[in-house]
Order: C-alpha cells, then structure tokens, then sequence
C-alpha cells in the first residue's frame, strides 16, 4: 500500500467546515471523524494513512528506552569469563580479522583484553547471565527477550544513533515514532501519538530533535518532548492576558485565513499546521493532567523509588511513560544519555546502572500488574555496544571500551515477544556473532510487525521515489515471537 498526502488534501469547503466552526463546531468534528473512521477505507488525521493494521496487531503502544551512548555489554549482559582469564593479553588477530576501528583506538600500539570488574551470575528459569550492575534487571528476566546478537554498520555516535531512530545514518528520514503516528494515527484525539522524554543532568553528548523530526512526513506527525518540571511542553499554555476562548476564537480566525491560504497555494502542511494548532489547545487540558503525579499511591513510588518523585529522571520518566500508555499513547521515547565510558567505566556504568536498573523493572511490573504488557511493547538498548579490549592504559581498577558495532546487546518484553529467552550468541570473546544476526532494519521490521504493520507496505512518496523506515531491508525475527 503506497501511502501519500491524501490526509491532508482538504477542498476548501471541507477545510472550513472542519476548523471554522468554533467550540461546538470542534466537538461536532470529532463526531464526524468517528463516524466516517467507522466506514471501511476512510482516512484521517487521527486514523492513520493506512486505515488501520494490516493485521491484527500483538500491541498498542510502545515504550523505547534508549541507551544514548552504547551500553557495555561486556559489563552487563554478555558474560565472557575468557576476558578475565586473559585479562591484558592483547586481542587475537584472528578475532578482530580486518575489521576497523575507531581513529580513538586505531593507533594504540596494544588492544589489551579487558576483563569486567563486575560479578555475574544466572537468574530465573530462563538462567540469562547478568552483571551485579542490574540487580532489579536480573529479577525480572524471565519476562525479558534479550537478543546477544545486533549489530550495526555504524562506528560513531551520530550516524548510529540516527540509523536506529531514522532507519537511515544520513540525517532528514522521518523518525520511527513519526512513521507510527504517519501510518495509524493517534489513539487520543487529545495528546501526541508521540511522545519524547529525556532523562535530566545526563546530556553528555547532542541529542538533535530530527532524532524524534517528522522528516519529509507532514509536520503533524513530528515527536513532541515533554520536559520535566512547571513547564512540560514549551510555550503551551496561554500567555498572560488571553483566555482559552480568545485562544479559541483566535484559532477559528486563524483557521479560516489558512483555509485562504490553502486555496490559493494547495500546501498540504498547511492544514497539517493547523492540525497541530488545535492539538495544542487540547493539550492545554491534557498534558497537565497526565503531568501530574499527585495521584500516585505510596505503593507507586515503592515501586519506583524516590528518584521518581524528582521530575525529568530516568524513574519519573518511565512512570510518565506507563501513564502515557495508559493514555493511549502510541509511541513513548525515552533517551537516558551518558553511556559512551572511553574511560573511569568501571566508576561511570555503575552511576548509569543505578539509574536505569530499577526504574525498567518498576516500568515492567507496573504495565504487568496493570494488565498492559500485554498489549504495549517495551524496548531497551543503545546504537551499538563496546569493545572488549581496552581504549587507553589498561590498570588493575580502571579501563575504558571503544565503540563496537559487531555485536552488543537489547532486550524487548511485553507483547507478542517470547519471555524468558535469550536469542542470539556471540563468540568466546565477545567480538563477533555466531548465531542468529540481528540488524538494526529486522528489529524495526519486528517492532512495526507487532503493532499490525507490515514493514514494506508503510511507505511514503517523496521527491519523486517511495521511502520506507526499513529502506529495501529487514526481515522478521520470528524466532522471538509468541
């Protein structure tokens, strides 16, 4: 199914009689949206270009905690004992091969091996190995997917972290979430169909907002940040002086001199503009409701711990992403940045894990207890892994990992993903995969399989070719699927 501008290719009449209509006229609209949605190949802005799935669906939303950095996996999920044995010994040429590296390590006269300093251990039925660094994580294995084995083909940060949120490393691709909200829609007329949120005080590295861009979809579908503390979503609320019904009769006004404009100039981002308009004045009432954590029993935050209670960290945000899903949000990104240890990784993972350890297994238990993991996917990992040798000296209480693409570790949980299995295997020295290969396009193509959508009919015509987020790759990873 080829998916084009037809959402928002409105005859004048059809664009006055949607947005010119005033405070009745708005609630009316919706009315007339649902009824038409209920009609089969009808298209809407809230229904998506694709009218629906293409099959019925394993899951709803989905919540994507991403590792913006590359998370060790050497210190976390993949246990290599031989690193320890060898621990100093320089990396075998015959396991590196010819593959290159990084201009941070190429020119080190050694690769010395570095065994982790961190303890691991077998956890659950499933018996997946994890470091001391996940306590919470390694209680909750059972209900976890992890996959030992992606890979990528990006060795930096930008292009890698672009090719995981994009589908491609160059920069101006719709992101995954704008691909979403493009294809089916929003479940809440009232909030985004996708939501961006990032951890506080761990900016270490740029996180540009084309990661969450709309690219060359209409600007609708783009990622909308909520931020933490008194103003969640930038320049939402009404300046001093104008009350929400001068905000609504200015909107009706403005609606009719873009339906003017949209006569005259046939721009389909005009409408997708106003769109937008009124989503923001819906948001006016919506967002601080689920903002507000006031609600919340004690039982909440023993689960989530105190941090939760602090705005804009790791544990408040996967609270916010729970009750987003609940909201019926359809796709809830998280960026936890600070994960890029070239050196001091001993001491730095464990701040990093510390964050991130508990407020993942309260996000997992929580959408259990509540009965939502059945239908909301949640996925953990960063754009590529680390090496297993040394970047710089090497010393008896402190080491540092390089990038490493070949291999490195994510986990999935929740719906439509088998619990409690690990997939995939790297070899003795956690250098290259040795069994079922993971790339960056069959974890998307896998991600849009479970909420309905088959990954090669969501395409876009741009600039004269059909685009796609998985570009002419992918393939399902049925061996992870119920």
């Amino acid at each position: 199914m080829f998916c084009d501008h037809v959402n928002f290719n409105l005859s004048r009449r059809e664009f006055f009689s949607r947005f010119a209509m005033g405070v009745g006229g708005v609630s009316l609209m919706n009315l007339l949206q649902r009824s038409v949605q209920a009609q089969p190949g009808a298209a809407s802005a809230f229904r998506g270009a694709l009218g629906g799935p293409h099959f019925a669906p394993k899951a709803k939303a989905i919540i994507y905690l991403f590792m913006a950095g590359g998370p060790s996996q050497h210190d976390m999920f993949d246990y290599k004992p031989i690193l320890n044995r060898l621990n100093g010994e320089d990396l075998p040429e015959s396991v590196r091969g010819k593959q290159r590296l990084t201009g941070m390590s190429a020119h080190q006269s050694r690769l010395p091996l570095a065994g982790s300093h961190f303890q691991f251990a077998q956890h659950g039925q499933s018996r997946a190995w994890v470091s001391e660094l996940m306590p919470y994580t390694a209680k909750m294995v059972d209900d976890l997917c992890i996959i030992r084995s992606m890979h990528t083909e990006h060795i930096n940060h930008d292009p890698a972290i672009t090719f995981f949120q994009t589908g491609n490393q160059l920069p101006g691709r719709p992101s995954m979430g704008a691909w979403l909200s493009y294809g089916l829609g929003s479940a809440n007329e009232n909030l985004p169909a996708f939501v961006v949120l990032i951890s506080k005080d761990r900016i270490d590295q740029p996180l540009y907002s084309r990661l969450w861009g709309n690219g060359f979809l209409p600007s609708l579908h783009q990622g909308v940040q909520f931020r933490g503390g008194g103003d969640p979503v930038l320049f939402l609320k009404n300046p001093e002086g104008v009350t929400s019904g001068g905000r609504r009769k200015m909107l009706d006004r403005l609606a009719e001199l873009n339906a003017q404009q949209y006569e005259n100039l046939g721009d389909a981002e005009i409408t997708s503009r106003v769109a937008q308009y009124e989503m923001a004045y819906r948001m006016q009432t919506s967002v601080p409701d689920v903002m507000d954590l006031s609600g919340e029993p004690a039982s909440t935050y023993d689960l989530y711990g105190e941090e939760a209670k602090q705005p804009g960290t790791f544990a408040a945000n996967c609270l916010l992403a729970r009750r987003l899903a609940e909201k019926d949000v359809r796709f809830i990104q998280l960026y936890h940045p600070g994960w890029d240890h070239h050196g001091s990784l001993p001491k730095l993972i464990r701040r990093q894990c510390a964050d991130v350890d508990r407020g993942c297994y309260a996000l997992i238990k929580d959408l259990k207890q509540r009965g939502l993991l059945e239908d909301t996917l949640v996925v953990w990992g960063g754009e590529f892994g680390r090496t297993n040798y040394s970047q710089g000296k090497l010393t008896s209480t402190d080491y540092g990992r390089d990038h490493h693409p070949r291999c490195f570790t994510v986990w999935l949980a929740g719906a439509g993903v088998r619990p409690g299995i690990v997939y995939g295997s790297t070899d003795d020295f956690g250098y290259n995969i040795t069994e079922n290969a993971v790339s960056v396009h069959d974890l998307q193509a896998t991600m849009l399989h479970l909420l309905g959508i088959d990954h090669e009919k969501l395409i876009y015509r741009h600039q004269g070719r059909y685009f796609r987020l998985t570009d002419v790759e992918g393939h399902l990873l049925k061996g992870i699927l119920t």
